[in-house]
This record gives C-alpha cells, structure tokens and sequence, in this order.
C-alpha cells in the first residue's frame, strides 16, 4: 500500500504534518476527517499521491540520465512513524477489518460522506460494546489515529524527547516480565551471601530515603534487642509510618569483625584489586599482626560459643581462600550443628583430616548414589531385570573392581611381566603413581563440588583448627597479615555494628511501546539470609504486594544452599522451643529451618505480583 504524503526529501513528519494541514485547511476539509478516510483506505481530497518520478528509462525524462532513489527512502523506517505509533495488529486484525469494509460499502461521492463513514464506524464499534463481544472481537473493529493538531507540532526527533504511544492489550507483557501462575506465598531460603540487591517497582520508594534521627534511633534499638513490630498487609501511606522507616533501619544493621574504616572487607576472595594502594600497616609489623590474630580468636570463640547455645542463629568466615558457613542445630532441616566450607582444595582437605575432622562431599556423594542406583535399575542384555542374576552379576562387578585395586596396587604393570618386557620399559615413580590415582580428588578443587560439610562435635575441631590454621591468613599479597572476616546477624565480642548501604532512584526504562517510570531501590554490602527476608518482608507491605529484585550473588558461596540432612525434626517443636532466642523474627526463623533445595545455584530474580512469589536461580 502506498504511503500518503510520502517525500523522497526525508522530510520530518512534524513538517508533513504541517504541510497536509494547511492543504486540509485551504479545502475545508476538517484534520478528524481527513485521518478517519486515511484509515479507510479511501482517497483524501487535496492530497498528493504517491510519486516517485518518471520510469528511469523513460524517453520523454527532462534532464537526461539515470535518476537515483533510496529504496529505504520510506517514512515508515523512521521510529516514530505514524504507523509505529499506531497499534501493532496481527493477521486476524487486518481481517477483521477487510471484512468490515465489505460491510460498510464505501461512497464515491456525497456531500457529507466522510462525516457519514465516521459516524457508521463509532456506531458499529459501540454496537459490539453493547453486545458484550469478546476482546478478540473488538480488537477486529478498525483503529484510526486522530492526527491531532498538536501531535506533531514539536520535533520528534529531537535527542531526549520521548513520546506517549498508543498501546495494546497485548503490550501489557512488554513492560515486565509476568511471573509463572505458580506463585506461592513463600521463597525457599538462600544461605548465599549478596553483593547487592536491586529492587523495582511502579510505586515509590520514599519511605526508604534519609530517616529521621528519632526513626534512625528506634532502628537500631529495635535490632540490638530483636524485637520485631507488626506491620499490616498493607501501608496506604508509606512515607509516613513510622514502624516501616523504622523496621527498614533494623533490616539494613549487621556485626562485623574485624572493621577497618578505609578498608572494605568483604568479600575477601579475589579483592586484590580492592585492598591495593590502602593502608596496611600490619603487613609489615609482626606484632601487629599478632595482636589481631589473638582478637579475632577471641571473636571466633565467643560466635561459637553463642551458636552452641542457639543464642546465634549462624555465622559466616570469610578468608581470602575460601568462606564458612556455620549454623546452629535445627536450622536448614538438621538436628545438629553444621558447617559447610567452600571451595577447598586437596591440601585443604587433607589438612582436615590430619587433624582428625570428619567431612563429607554432599554434592560428589549424591552425584555417585544416582549413578550407582541408575546402574542398579537398569537390566544386562539377555537377562530379566527381576531375576536373581542380577545381584550375581553385581557381585562379580564388585570383585572386578577389588582386582583392580589390587592391579592399582602393583602400578597396572603385571602384564609386562608375563610378556617378558618389564625390563625394558621404564616404569613410572611412586610420586607418580599416587598423583595419577588422585587425580579425581584434584579436579574437584576450587568447584562447587568440593563443599565440604562438617557435622556434630566435629565442628568444635573445626574452630580448633581454623585458629591454628597458618593458611587461613595470606602471607604475602595486599591481603597479607589481615584476618579473615567475621559476619553475624547477632552481636559477639569484639564486633562492630555496621548498616548496609542503600539508595533510591527513579529512573525510566524502556519497553516495546516507549518508557515507563521505574521506582528502584538498591541495597549493597555483605547480605545475609535474614536480611534478605526482611526487607522483602517490608516491601510486601509498602509496595502493596508488587515488586521485583534482582540479587547479585558471592559465588562462592552459591553452594551452601545443599541439602545437609534427609531425616528432619518436626519444624513445630524446632521454631517454638529452642530456637526462639536466637534473635530472628518469628516469619524469618520460619523460613530457615526448612531444608534447603536451591542445590548448588542461589536465587538470582524474585518476583512478587499480588503477594505471592516467583523466582529464578
């Protein structure tokens, strides 16, 4: 179909515009009208048609030559074409509206005809209103754009100028991503720790700007003796409630040890690039760091002790090597204390057993119980999957596999000797020989299948051991003398509160149909779980069961949402009795002592859409 008003000159569409309206006026024939017979596909009276000049061969050509055209020299590859602006229809659409111009048959003269298919177009489409048809029926009926005088009157093109567009019921999944039907009420806890975490939403985070010094103060009190007030399902006014800036405030508090005011210590893996060019004065002075160690000893005792006593929900180490995650009994489902470390090494671990620690690999066992059970269940070729044959031939694989150990034994070099070529053949060393043995157990390091679970009274050696450890602190590097890092959501000894940093922006983001107003919240510093549940506690109510979130994770730590125990305590009895004094929220304890099952991956995108959840890891 050919384009009305088309100009091989490019000419803006606020100078077409401007032109066909003088032209309109010159004739008396009203903009309305003019647009409603455009829509029509009918001709419009004072209207130059479509030309692009003589053929290029044409005898009768003035001025000689070839004439050269653009063929993208088309309004319509502009981006703000009319035909942009207008809403995008489908197949079934441009049928609808053939079929409806069959039904309106079209006037070749009248006075008052323009005027006559206008009325007979709104008549029709409010006919179907009055009808109750579908959408899909409505959405057949013909879309004319009123080429209003002031639509074009400014300059689209110009840099920072933005538009209102017409939009589809189709469009609404453009302007964000709608979540799964599946939604529940709750998200599974995440024992990684965040970087950052970046909140979106259509309404405003005001509430969450610059406290007053009297809401600042009731936060920090509220945390140093966990209570927790009770919010309703939903705040009308945000701004002013005082409970919502004041519960923000004890979300954002945290214990940290050690704390250097020029330094930021977490995360400890991998920041060499933050630590170069500051201020170490103990990297060089051995006393220094001497005295440091014996504080952050001290610390490490006192968070043990208060896990013991469930008067501290968990803990995090965080050394430059790896990071440890220590929970108290009844936490992610298991009845005793736990300690999960990631990622280690081979040295690492055998460090650990030197000193006498018992450990499991969850990821590597659960990885050879479903490969062991999947060799289980499937049948030998000519033999029933039920028969007692079965168990024979897994008995004899068993012996198979103790005849090749016996072979590993002797270095697999028994059949030189039968063939009578031992001597000539240059066997390989022992150093050799137990490298090549090991080296399943080398190519797990630095992965998330060398997590490391310690379990019971072996978390005690643990701590022996971690204090003791002389890796546990770098020797050299920008890291070099400095303690690991220790983070709580409970106070201990030696440890410094701190608050996480957050900021709210508006911002616009750009969707299929133009821009949309974005409220955004973003929340920075070491995150732990219980963190991570009160604020979106906090934003269930004020953002009145809508947003979304965007969390950056500490890889490392990624891994500790495994599974630690199968055999679980009734949560009843765990949440009611020995857990209540551990300083969480009632609806955060809750969540805790579920078992876990993110796996080795951490939630990466949460959504709320009319209070209930949605998330991706």
């Amino acid at each position: 179909m050919e384009q009305a008003g088309y100009s091989p000159g490019f000419k803006k569409p606020s100078d077409i515009m401007r032109m066909r309206r003088k032209r309109a006026q010159s004739e008396g024939v009203s903009p309305s009208a003019r647009g409603s017979l455009s829509s029509l596909g009918l001709p419009v009276p004072g209207t130059r048609p479509f030309s692009p000049g003589p053929m290029l061969n044409a005898p009768n050509r003035p001025g000689g030559g070839l004439k050269r055209r653009n063929p993208f020299a088309n309004i319509e590859n502009t981006c703000n074409s009319p035909k942009r602006r207008a809403t995008v229809q489908s197949e079934e659409d441009v049928d609808g509206f053939l079929s409806y111009k069959k039904r309106v048959p079209v006037e070749a003269d009248g006075e008052n005809s323009a005027d006559h298919k206008i009325k007979t177009s709104l008549s029709y489409v409010d006919q179907l209103v009055q009808e109750d048809k579908p959408r899909e029926k409505l959405l057949k009926a013909p879309i004319t754009v009123s080429e209003d005088d002031s639509l074009f009157e400014d300059d689209l093109f110009e840099h920072g100028k933005t538009m209102a567009l017409v939009k589809s019921p189709q469009s609404h999944a453009a302007v964000e991503d709608a979540p799964p039907a599946d939604e529940c009420p709750e998200y599974p806890a995440d024992w990684s720790l965040k970087t950052r975490l970046l909140f979106t939403s259509s309404h405003a985070f005001s509430w969450a700007e610059q406290p007053k010094a009297q809401e600042e103060a009731q936060g920090l009190a509220q945390h140093c003796r966990a209570e927790y007030a009770c919010l309703p399902q939903n705040i009308q006014e945000p701004r002013s409630c005082t409970e919502l800036r004041c519960g923000f405030q004890q979300s954002l508090q945290y214990w940290q040890h050690p704390s250097l005011p020029w330094l930021s210590l977490f995360p400890r893996i991998a920041a060499e690039r933050s630590f170069a060019g500051k201020n170490s004065p103990w990297s060089q002075d051995a006393e220094l760091q001497q005295s440091m160690m014996r504080e952050w000893s001290v610390s490490l005792t006192s968070l043990y002790s208060l896990l013991k006593a469930r008067l501290c929900p968990f803990f995090y180490l965080c050394s430059y090597q790896f990071t440890v995650l220590f929970r108290a009994s009844g936490l992610s489902g298991a009845p005793g204390l736990t300690a999960l470390v990631s990622p280690t090494t081979r040295g690492l671990r055998e460090a650990m057993k030197a000193d006498g620690i018992e450990f499991t690999l969850p990821l590597l066992e659960d990885k050879r119980k479903s490969k062991d059970h999947s060799e289980e269940c499937k049948p030998t070729e000519g033999e029933d999957p039920h028969s007692t044959a079965s168990g024979e031939h897994s008995d004899k694989e068993a012996d198979n596999g103790e005849d090749d150990d016996d072979e590993d034994d002797d270095g697999g070099f028994s059949w030189l000797k039968e063939m009578g070529v031992q001597d000539q053949i240059k066997k390989p060393d022992s150093i050799t020989l137990k490298l090549h043995k090991e080296r399943s157990s080398v190519c797990l390091d630095h992965k998330p299948e060398s997590v490391v679970l310690v379990e019971g009274v072996h978390t005690h050696t643990l701590i022996n051991f971690l204090i003791n450890c002389k890796s546990l602190v770098a020797a050299a590097g920008s890291q070099a003398g400095l303690p690991p890092t220790l983070l709580a959501p409970s106070a201990f000894r030696g440890a410094t509160l701190q608050t996480l940093k957050a900021r709210s922006v508006n911002v616009k983001t750009q969707v299929r149909t133009g821009y949309q107003d974005l409220c955004s919240l973003e929340v920075t510093g070491p995150i732990m779980p219980h963190s991570l549940h009160m604020l979106t506690q906090l934003l269930r109510a004020a953002q009145k069961g809508s947003f979304s979130a965007g969390l950056n994770t500490h890889e490392p730590t990624a891994v500790f949402n495994v599974p630690v125990c199968k055999n679980t305590e009734p949560k009843e009895q765990i949440t009611a009795g020995a857990l209540s004094g551990c300083g969480l929220s009632q609806a955060t304890l809750q969540q805790v002592v579920e078992p876990a099952s993110l796996g080795k991956s951490a939630l990466r995108n949460l959504h709320m859409r009319n209070y209930g959840y949605t998330w991706k890891s």
